[in-house]
């Protein structure tokens, strides 16, 4: 890459007050897009089993409820291919706003469905229809997202500005379960199920109203309109990520898996566990969940800032390891049948998944280079969810259901979180490489050491970066 393209890419990464505008921009979307998703997750675990399911026994329905919830995550492979193509051909800004749009028609859909007493059969296939378009609104949404603060930011403080757009999720979950507490305290049980439920969905227009007026404001990232002005744009991206960087994908997905499978615990199977099996009140489990999005929210952001002084993989190695640690206490507290075990328990456990979740969105995007990053980042954060969240609450329920004990599902968190461990151990920390580099990423392990990146200040000098610290010619 010529030091003149270097330059240029850097000099769009000193505004301050633009950067600013960005990462506003990304944590909205993300918070919206988050905010539709969990919804579901919640309604899940809260409804849908009466709702959609109401003929069969109950911990059938509630399986049911969770496959259906579980289905978005296949598609959001097929999104993250889709509009990882023509973010990485036409740019990320016009596929941020398609993926928001497509998001925001499948949840006020899902609001407006009848029930299965009143379509019968009818009333199922469409919650899955609708859910599988969240699905593939999703697969774009986050990479993208995050290619926009990333790609924009300063080299060293890429993992904070990533860890924003990862705030999205506690903030969605926090939205999102605060809506379902009032609506749940407001109503009774049956108009819960009569009515109730569909307030939380058919809302959520007026965010996405919100998330589409700010990103008609942003620009294309620097990284991309380099890519775009050498001619460097990949014919078909993902056949060239296939053959050029299925290691990264495939260990990237891996690595990120506990992520997925540790927070769908929080926000669903472990809502369902304590309302069912420990005979806490549904406000009690979402109050438990609002706090742990609370620590999140603080955490993320923390351990984002962290991980551009001491790494990604030290943070994410520690967050992973605490899950591991977790997994049987959490459910201990649980099982005490106390509202202050579920608080303990929750916010433990959201403490470990901050610091694997903050850096993880830098981390990833770090893997690729610029030609086909978009596409990169979301096929393996999508595949991490298709192999964590989508059926971690299935088979929590299962496993519940088969054994009678929580530690089966104890086992199955922190097998998981070893799982990702050992990826995430076979991944190249890349945090010190330039963000601009167009093609070709560090597959194996090695030290944290990378060239260094030049660019130009405020002041049109040129500079050369190492990590957190910048040398100014004169």
């Amino acid at each position: 890459m010529a030091v003149t393209d270097q330059a240029a890419a850097s000099s769009a990464r000193l505004d301050a007050t633009k950067m600013r505008k960005i990462a506003s921009a990304s944590v909205i979307g993300t918070t919206v897009e988050w905010y539709d998703l969990f919804l579901f997750g919640t309604a899940s675990a809260l409804v849908f089993n009466e709702v959609f399911f109401p003929d069969v026994p109950p911990a059938v329905g509630t399986i049911l409820a969770f496959l259906t919830f579980a289905s978005a995550y296949l598609a959001r492979i097929i999104g993250a291919i889709a509009f990882g193509h023509f973010g990485d051909r036409i740019g990320r800004k016009s596929m941020l706003l398609i993926s928001l749009i497509t998001m925001g028609v499948a949840t006020l859909g899902i609001g407006l469905i009848p029930d299965a007493n009143t379509i019968g059969l009818a009333a199922p296939f469409l919650l899955l229809g609708l859910r599988v378009v969240q699905g593939l609104a999703l697969g774009g949404e986050w990479g993208g997202a995050v290619l926009m603060t990333v790609e924009h930011a300063p080299a060293h403080r890429r993992g904070w500005y990533g860890s924003l757009v990862q705030v999205g999720v506690p903030a969605g979950t926090l939205i999102a379960n605060l809506v379902f507490l009032i609506v749940t305290s407001a109503v009774d049980r049956e108009a819960l199920l009569t009515w109730g439920w569909r307030v939380p969905f058919i809302a959520s227009i007026v965010l996405v109203a919100v998330g589409i007026y700010i990103r008609l404001n942003i620009e294309e990232t620097p990284s991309f309109q380099q890519v775009r002005e050498q001619g460097a744009k990949a014919k078909l991206p993902f056949a060239y990520l296939m053959k050029k960087y299925w290691k990264q994908v495939i260990l990237g997905g891996v690595a990120t898996l506990s992520t997925g499978s540790t927070f769908t615990l929080l926000v669903a199977s472990g809502v369902s566990y304590g309302t069912s099996e420990q005979g806490h009140s549904d406000s009690v489990m979402l109050w438990a969940v609002l706090i742990a999005c609370i620590i999140a929210l603080v955490g993320i952001p923390f351990f984002g800032r962290l991980s551009d002084r001491i790494g990604r993989k030290k943070i994410i190695a520690a967050g992973i390891a605490g899950e591991v640690l977790l997994a049987f206490p959490f459910f201990w507290l649980i099982d005490t049948g106390t509202i202050w075990g579920v608080f303990l328990a929750y916010s433990l456990m959201m403490l470990a998944f901050s610091a694997n979740y903050g850096p993880i969105a830098t981390f990833l995007a770090e893997l690729f280079g610029s030609k086909i990053r978009y596409s990169g980042l979301s096929v393996a954060y999508m595949l991490s969810g298709l192999l964590g969240s989508a059926i971690t609450p299935a088979i929590t329920v299962w496993l519940l259901t088969l054994t009678g004990q929580s530690s089966s599902i104890a086992w199955y968190v922190g097998l998981a979180a070893l799982v990702s461990l050992v990826a995430l151990w076979l991944l190249a920390e890349n945090r010190l490489v330039s963000i601009d580099t167009v093609d070709s990423r560090q597959v194996d392990p090695g030290a944290d050491v990378a060239p260094a990146e030049s660019g130009v200040d405020d002041r049109g000098r040129a500079t050369t970066e190492h990590g957190g610290s910048v040398t100014v010619q004169a």
